[in-house]
């Protein structure tokens, strides 16, 4: 019951609203059991043309006749039995329909907001979690528990929740009634309940087993559907259509045999129930036709019983119903439970400070990392690298050396498993992550666009700037000229990761975010890789500007542009092998000359 009460938790906000509804919920079933109640005098009185009694006697309940003396307040025009049993049909059924729609739309109201906070609270939860935890969590997954788990919840928490209410109170009126008329016939009827509960209980968990297994799946088809949609490009370029549709196929063959296996569990409690009614049944007919033999039960008494027993099987059988798509939520609430209550590594300290400035350096101090994923080896090894501000530090070496780990700690996007990263003598860990990664601003080789316009994704880091202040950004990026010439101008949409722009444009767009953001210190990571002679030169141009007065941490593999860097560190497996400035590794006979020869010697470059 775990998952359950972490579920209703959400509803407590709106706890008035869900006793309004269980109010009106208890009038809709008092209404069903009313009506279950009428049948009686309908068949005794109203359809006895000899019968002349009052409303007095309309329906034996004896608190309400010791109660109310109903003669000296129904006028004489309505003392008619037929006129007061339609009367009281009437009644019932509006009751029940109008308490019912109230009722219904309440508990639908709090179903929904509680689910819509819960999927708020799980996205916010995400949200916040380190680079670890995307490494190891699949978009495809994440996206299905978002959207494809909480729907199952939010399903079980609103209308089924509203049905399980009605059923639930109906059943009990109708209990009532059954009690009323003959409590050993109802007690003897109601020996079926046990039969059906018990195999019941144990098929809920089956079933609660079934949809982790149709949602497992569900996230799977929705991650090979986000992988060949997002690289779509790589698909048809190495023909592999066919190979993603078969894969696809067999994801949704999975899928299907988990649903049919729930549906086939999900169908077995009707009729079980049924057939359970029937016998019930057919042993009653058997007993009443004695009882009525011998004048000890009237035929409305039987009536008004039979009837009320087959509508009380009605809610019974919904309520095993409900009682699997309660399963079916709670299955799916696992998965969705289980990032609520992953930890986040990458956790602020309750008494972090504000990174208000950076007037120094940027010191890593006998650094060591490993990923997690990966624990057998080091990918950084005690590291030390003091970065004056103001300085233009490079990171080079051969692929994998480390590079883009080492630049990674600096805005906490991971921590370091051994040393520190400090700024201005302040280990990163005690600052606040807000405060300290205001102060940094990235541009990377994947440039990462939204799909929308071309003004939110340049004040993406400032969303208060003014509409001069984005087209400067845009001016000193150089990327005013290529904006100006687009139909909408800054109100263009660009398309999903900046589809609509050329690898350049990108770039500059992410320079002139960067440069609206205004931070004190720049990560260029690989910034000018996969691009033209010309565009590569405009972005050169557009990060001179960005360059200018900030502390900057250039990675690149090209080395032509880091020529003018105050100090080039060159990696290799982990460990800082050379350090200084370009024209003194050029001919030192290490790694960095080699790299240099490799790229530039062929081409007759110097």
């Amino acid at each position: 019951m775990k998952e359950l009460f972490r579920v209703f938790r959400y509803v407590r906000p709106y706890t008035p609203s869900l006793l309004a509804s269980v109010v009106l919920m208890a009038f809709a079933g008092a209404a069903h059991g009313l009506i279950a109640l009428l049948i009686k005098p309908i068949f005794d009185r109203a359809l006895n043309p000899a019968s002349t009694e009052t409303v007095v006697k309309l329906i034996d309940i004896p608190f309400i006749n010791r109660t109310l003396n109903l003669n000296d307040i129904v006028p004489a025009f309505i003392h008619d039995v037929w006129i007061m049993t339609a009367s009281a049909v009437l009644f019932a059924f509006f009751l029940r329909g109008l308490a019912d729609y109230f009722g219904n739309l309440l508990i639908n109201r709090v179903g929904l907001n509680a689910v819509t906070d819960l999927r708020q609270h799980i996205f916010d939860r995400v949200l916040r979690q380190d680079a670890q935890f995307f490494d190891t969590n699949s978009t495809g997954q994440l996206m299905s528990s978002i959207m494809s788990d909480i729907d199952k919840i939010q399903v079980a928490t609103s209308h089924i929740l509203a049905d399980w209410l009605r059923q639930t109170f109906i059943a009990f009126a109708l209990l009532i009634v059954i009690v009323q008329n003959d409590w050993k016939l109802a007690l003897f009827s109601l020996t079926v309940l046990p039969i059906v509960m018990l195999p019941t209980a144990k098929l809920g968990r089956r079933i609660r087993r079934s949809t982790r297994r149709a949602q497992d799946d569900t996230a799977e088809l929705n991650q090979i559907l986000q992988e060949t949609i997002s690289g779509h490009q790589v698909v048809k370029s190495f023909g592999a259509e066919h190979f993603e549709s078969n894969r696809f196929r067999e994801a949704a063959l999975r899928l299907r045999r988990s649903n049919l296996k729930y549906v086939a569990q999900q169908a077995i409690g009707s009729p079980l129930i049924e057939f359970l009614g029937a016998i019930t049944i057919v042993c009653l007919v058997t007993y009443a036709r004695t009882q009525i033999q011998q004048g000890q039960m009237s035929t409305g008494e039987f009536t008004s019983f039979v009837i009320a027993l087959l509508m009380l099987y009605e809610p019974v059988k919904r309520l095993v119903g409900i009682h699997n798509i309660f399963q079916q939520a709670l299955g799916a609430s696992q998965k969705v439970f289980e990032y609520l209550d992953s930890a986040i590594q990458i956790a602020e300290k309750p008494d972090a400070k504000e990174l208000r400035r950076f007037a120094n350096a940027i010191t890593f101090e006998d650094v060591s990392f490993r990923y997690p994923n990966a624990p057998e080896a080091f990918v950084l090894d005690s590291i030390t690298l003091e970065v004056k501000a103001g300085q233009i530090v490079a990171l080079v070496g051969p692929s994998g050396a480390g590079k883009s780990t080492l630049a990674s700690l600096l805005p906490r996007f991971y921590d370091p498993e051994k040393g520190s990263v400090r700024i201005d003598g302040t280990d990163v860990r005690d600052f606040q992550i807000a405060s300290l990664r205001n102060k940094i601003s990235i541009v990377a080789q994947d440039t990462f666009l939204f799909n929308t316009t071309l003004a939110a994704n340049i004040g993406y880091g400032r969303p208060e700037a003014s509409e001069a202040e984005i087209r400067e950004a845009a001016a000193n990026a150089l990327a005013l000229e290529f904006i100006e010439q687009l139909p909408d101008g800054f109100q263009t949409i660009i398309g999903e990761r900046g589809a609509r722009l050329s690898g350049g444009q990108r770039q500059r767009i992410a320079i002139a975010r960067a440069l609206l953001e205004n931070a004190p210190i720049l990560i260029l990571d690989e910034a000018t890789s996969h691009l033209d002679t010309e565009s590569e030169s405009l972005v050169q141009k557009a990060l001179s500007n960005l360059i200018e007065g900030r502390t900057v941490i250039v990675i690149a593999h090209r080395l032509s542009t880091i020529r003018r860097a105050d100090k080039i560190i060159v990696l290799d497996r982990g460990r800082i092998v050379e350090t200084g400035r370009h024209d003194e590794l050029v001919n030192a006979g290490g790694i960095y000359q080699r790299l240099h020869e490799l790229q530039f010697l062929e081409t007759g470059n110097s």
